[in-house]
């Protein structure tokens, strides 16, 4: 899974990529510190690897990961060459969803680029420069296409339909509102991998003292809530700079550290968990001598394409998965035990993997 952090000056984003990633990427109170994107990946916290690695005795411990992209603070004007953001939305076009980072937090000692605190028109100013990136996109496609529409009805109507978007972000509109059940046209729109079209989780970065209640008596907060219910989006609430502090202590120091604050879980287990109900992600659970280890799948996904995702070889010579539920598997205390009791099932090409299953998979190739 690969997220994009995108936000404007000062508002946060570098602070929370450092503590996301532990990357160390600069950040202090002026625009741009970031001038190159910074890249890091980071391992998604699932306390039942440990288990498992423990059940087998395996010799590797393979979490699934997730892969962090910072780029420049945005600023209004970006896309016309103003500040330093705009070269570098390229390096988001890849990602899977954008965590934007909202400014919920007053702070005299912290400059905003625009003066006040006002989440909204943050957050507006953010969606016009995705739009206008998104619209230079589509009128390069424009041009290309025109070229040969003349010939070919395939691309007129694809000409046609770049027409039709650019005219709806042109209303201030984002691609993933855009309508359409026609299939070919879908399929254009997932080709051009738009900015404004991607899921989108807010970070609501807020003050210490707003963190005990997670930001519910917090007005900007409320604002950027109500905001994301709108556009079908996830937030998290967040204080930046306590999780920058989080992420220089070790577990059993982190979990005090959350627990003094009244706290359940960091600022990654809430984006992590923010990122996989947003993507309709769910992770099955594979365990042995050598390794125990997370796999990434879309929530839906069957078996033999869940295969697929350890080796392409799986997949093609799939016989069956030989499954148990995680839950059961640890009640049982082995995976002999488990199958004793009938709890370990042979599933074929139709089985929906479930989160938690651990799979044994066979195959012939």
């Amino acid at each position: 899974m690969k997220l994009g952090i995108v936000g404007l000056p000062n508002v946060g984003k570098s602070t929370l990529f450092n503590s996301l990633t532990k990357a160390g990427a600069e950040s202090a109170n002026y625009p741009f510190c970031t001038i190159d994107p910074n890249i890091g990946i980071v391992p998604v916290p699932d306390e039942r690897l440990k288990v498992l690695t423990d059940l087998y005795h395996s010799e590797k411990t393979t979490p699934a990961m997730i892969e962090f992209v910072d780029i420049a603070g945005l600023v209004k004007g970006a896309s016309k060459g103003e500040g330093l953001g705009n070269q570098f939305l390229s390096n988001i076009r890849e990602v899977d969803a954008i965590v934007h980072v909202v400014r919920c937090f007053e702070n005299s000692n912290i400059i905003h680029v625009d003066g006040s605190i006002d989440p909204m028109r943050d957050i507006e100013t953010i969606n016009l420069e995705l739009i206008f990136s998104d619209i230079e996109i589509l009128e390069r496609r424009i041009a290309r296409a025109s070229k040969g529409a003349r010939n070919d009805k395939s691309l007129a109507k694809e000409v046609e339909l770049l027409k039709r978007l650019k005219e709806h972000l042109e209303e201030g509109r984002l691609a993933k509102s855009f309508v359409t059940e026609d299939e070919d046209e879908l399929g254009w729109i997932a080709e051009y991998n738009l900015l404004t079209g991607k899921p989108v989780i807010y970070a609501a970065n807020v003050s210490e003292d707003d963190l005990a209640d997670d930001g519910a008596s917090n007005a900007f907060v409320g604002r950027v809530q109500e905001y994301a219910r709108k556009e079908g989006a996830e937030v998290f609430v967040i204080c930046a700079q306590i999780e920058q502090e989080i992420a220089e202590l070790d577990d059993d120091e982190k979990k005090m550290f959350l627990e003094d604050l009244g706290l359940k879980e960091s600022g990654l287990e809430k984006l992590i968990r923010a990122s996989y109900s947003l993507l309709g992600l769910i992770s099955y659970l594979t365990a042995g001598p050598q390794e125990s280890r997370a796999w990434t799948i879309k929530r839906g996904t069957k078996a033999p394409q869940a295969a697929g995702k350890i080796h392409s070889d799986f997949e093609r010579g799939f016989i069956r998965a030989e499954i148990v539920n995680y839950d059961n598997l640890v009640a049982c205390g082995s995976y002999n035990a488990a199958r004793e009791k009938g709890l370990v099932r042979s599933e074929g090409k139709e089985y929906v993997v479930r989160d938690g299953d651990v799979i044994l998979f066979r195959f012939n190739v």
